[in-house]
């Protein structure tokens, strides 16, 4: 109690840390919490709760599946909208791609409440997109896309994305201080500032365009000797006649013309001639374009946040179905993301592993069991084929006697 006091007393705001959304996918009933999009012109592929082809809990891993080749996914939930005003925003959720994806997406949008999530497609405006992305060998990346002030904004670094079959838990953490971190498996993937790593605010500082490098400026390090001169044996042919070769005897110079000999590389050829390089007595450094203040910069202490955040969607393409989504999080509380974290994802990632594992097991004996039998299969077939050819040589052979008799 005299703890709080004292925080009180100091000015210190007193926020109770929250969870404003969170699906495990734990009931049967998790198609009433999220709106299937209808927009026109799409054709979308259906999501099944399904813990996958192997897991470490058969309750616990069931999740959200695409499950059609080549469409797109429009799903979202609605929550009790909120405000990351002074505290942190944490974003997280599990992908397994499990179908060893080649070609689709695998992340999550946060929009505002005027979504509508009927008519949700990849033209409808929102707050935020993270997570994986992968397409071919050329893009494997986790993105990080903020919207600001209508425009959407790229990270400028290189994440890359988890490009197995097995879950993996992606969180975002957006701090009230405009920094942020990724962690990947509850692990630092990656941190820095927002202002630095996304083009959010123009530059702070711009080339003055009223300066210019000045005309006597010279930035040549080395300059030719003035002093110094071509030798006069210098200038030699690249190309010279074989010495060695001679006119062979059957050679006609009236058939075949004058004989002259090969030409061979000159071993005395120096190529071209350049004076040597001496100190520039004039150098004065490479020349700098001076920098003045960005007279359209101005400071955002707010980059990192938003007034309404309501609800999250997966608008997606892919390729190649079969991906799971489960775990889903939506909070301010960056140690207890990291718990729940690891009481979903990280109590069955293990088992599920293992359960993989004795799965490829499984696969490789049968396959080395079907190797073998085909080929013992086909050395019988060849016994059969020699038998064949034996019996018609005895039968030529019979044939043959009974002809001479």
């Amino acid at each position: 109690m005299k703890i709080y006091i004292l925080l009180a007393l100091l000015g210190v705001a007193l926020v109770e840390a929250k969870v404003y959304f969170q699906e495990t996918f734990s009931s049967d009933d998790w198609a009433s919490r999220w709106v299937q999009s209808e927009h026109k012109g799409k054709e979308f592929g259906k999501f099944k709760l399904t813990a996958g082809k192997f897991y470490g809990d058969a309750e616990k891993d069931k999740g959200i599946q695409t499950s059609q080749d080549a469409r797109f996914y429009g799903l979202s939930s609605k929550f009790e909208p909120f405000t990351n005003k002074d505290k942190p925003l944490v974003i997280q959720f599990t992908v397994k791609h499990e179908q060893n994806i080649d070609c689709g997406g695998g992340y999550l949008k946060v929009f505002d409440c005027s979504l509508d999530q009927k008519d949700m497609h990849g033209e409808s405006p929102y707050l935020l997109m993270f997570g994986p992305d992968i397409c071919g060998p050329g893009t494997k990346k986790v993105h990080v896309i903020f919207n600001y002030k209508s425009q959407n904004h790229l990270i400028k670094k290189e994440i890359r994305c988890k490009d197995d079959v097995f879950s993996h838990l992606y969180t975002l953490i957006v701090k009230p201080d405009n920094t942020y971190e990724v962690l990947i498996d509850n692990e630092k993937a990656q941190s820095g500032e927002l202002e630095e790593d996304w083009d959010m605010l123009p530059p702070k500082k711009i080339k003055d365009p009223d300066a210019s490098k000045p005309d006597d400026w010279d930035d040549r390090a080395t300059i030719p000797d003035p002093d110094d001169t071509k030798p006069e044996d210098w200038d030699q042919p690249e190309h010279i006649p074989d010495p060695d070769a001679t006119k062979p005897e059957d050679w006609d110079d009236e058939m075949d013309g004058e004989w002259e000999p090969p030409m061979i590389d000159n071993p005395d050829y120096k190529g071209e001639w350049k004076p040597k390089q001496i100190d520039n007595p004039d150098y004065k450094g490479p020349w700098h374009h001076p920098e003045i203040d960005n007279p359209e910069y101005t400071a955002d202490p707010e980059l990192y946040k938003y007034d309404e955040i309501c609800s999250v969607g997966l608008d997606l393409w892919q390729v190649k179905s079969g991906t799971i989504f489960d775990n889903f999080l939506v909070g301010d509380d960056i140690e207890e993301a990291k718990r729940i974290g690891e009481e979903t994802w990280g109590a069955t990632k293990d088992e599920a592993k293992k359960m993989k594992d004795a799965q490829d097991e499984e696969e490789r004996k049968k396959a080395e069991e079907e190797a073998k039998a085909a080929e013992d299969s086909k050395e019988d077939d060849e016994e059969e084929d020699d038998d064949e050819l034996d019996e018609e040589d005895d039968d030529d052979i019979d044939e043959l006697g009974h002809d001479e008799l």
